[in-house]
């Protein structure tokens, strides 16, 4: 998967600093797969979302579909901790994300689907209504895999 370099300032663009604010860099401190950040999680999902809507001409609004792979995983603590709050992150952590980020930024409802519906099927009753939520859906699970399989072994990028 590549991105030009217009692509990738068009995402640095509609991110329009959400990526550089406090929370993003908390975002840094939490490990969310083996040894990957959840910053860097979100921001390879927001690059994989972007890629599949491009080169496969899908139709989604890019500036939706941006910022809600960015938010996904806005929950703001680390899940492998002792303290995180409650049990079964993967269950909760949406509607925790989204809690976290209506308070910080106005979202459309296509923002909001997106992040509460990004851990579809294991949410069996919240699912993708848009075409942006079933692209960050399926490109959160892409990324995780990699994350888990691929990066936690030690092979590179």
């Amino acid at each position: 998967m590549k991105l030009t370099s217009q692509e990738k300032s068009e995402i640095k663009e509609l991110l329009n600093g959400m990526d550089e604010t406090k929370e993003a860099s908390l975002m840094k401190k939490y490990i969310q797969h083996g040894s990957i950040s959840t910053y860097d999680h979100v921001i390879s999902v927001v690059k994989v979302s972007f890629y599949l809507n491009r080169r496969f001409h899908l139709g989604a609004a890019d500036s939706q579909l941006v910022r809600g792979a960015f938010l996904h995983d806005f929950y703001l603590y680390d899940w492998h901790e002792n303290g995180y709050p409650g049990r079964l992150h993967g269950l909760h952590h949406p509607a925790i994300a989204l809690k976290n980020a209506t308070e910080r930024y106005s979202l459309t409802p296509t923002e909001c689907n997106v992040i509460e519906s990004h851990m579809w099927p294991l949410t069996l009753f919240t699912f993708p209504k848009c075409r942006e939520a079933a692209i960050v859906c399926l490109a959160d699970k892409l990324c995780s895999s990699y994350e888990t399989v691929v990066r936690k072994r030690g092979f590179p990028c």
